[in-house]
């Protein structure tokens, strides 16, 4: 395993739309297994494959397994990597929610997401899965799936600012 480099903007890999993967092979389980190692060391919850300059329709998702009121940290963590993912189904329901980006360093923003979605894609494999995601699990799989259509969070967000300008702003006062 290896880690790769983070892409950022202004990146025009990031701008794409990502090719379907047809080849499951030696060399996707490196980039798998790299993801996975890049995205960790980042640190980060999500990682797509064109954020590591690939224009390719492969996500990595590693979320802890507990309510989202819980500060058990000692949780397991879920680990995700899904090709060819895509949306199947989405509650009508929507949340506000703050959001950052490996591809977008210094920058967070409020996005509206919907609280539950239905993620169908493949394993390393090449198998069928589908994925029932709710809640903050749901939000990181709507994020790192707009990143293999060139979508990135400031294009949906409501609000966009810079976190040290917040803390800037607390010393005025």
């Amino acid at each position: 395993m290896a880690l790769r480099k983070i892409v950022t903007l202004p990146e025009p890999v990031l701008r794409r739309k990502a090719r379907e993967i047809t080849k499951f092979d030696k060399e996707l389980h490196t980039l798998i297994d790299d993801m996975i190692e890049t995205m960790r060391e980042a640190p980060g919850v999500g990682l797509a494959a064109p954020q590591v300059g690939l224009s390719e329709r492969l996500i990595i998702v590693e979320y802890y397994e507990r309510d989202e009121d819980e500060e058990n940290e000692d949780a397991p963590k879920k680990l995700f990597a899904v090709i060819n993912p895509e949306i199947v189904k989405a509650s009508e329901e929507k949340v506000l929610g703050v959001e950052g980006c490996l591809s977008i360093p210094g920058l967070l923003g409020e996005v509206e997401r919907h609280t539950e979605v239905q993620v169908r894609g493949m394993n390393r494999h090449g198998q069928p899965m589908k994925i029932k995601a709710k809640g903050w699990m749901a939000r990181i799989f709507q994020h790192e799936i707009d990143h293999l259509n060139g979508v990135l969070f400031p294009d949906l967000a409501t609000h966009v600012w810079q976190p040290q300008q917040e803390v800037e702003q607390d010393q005025e006062v």
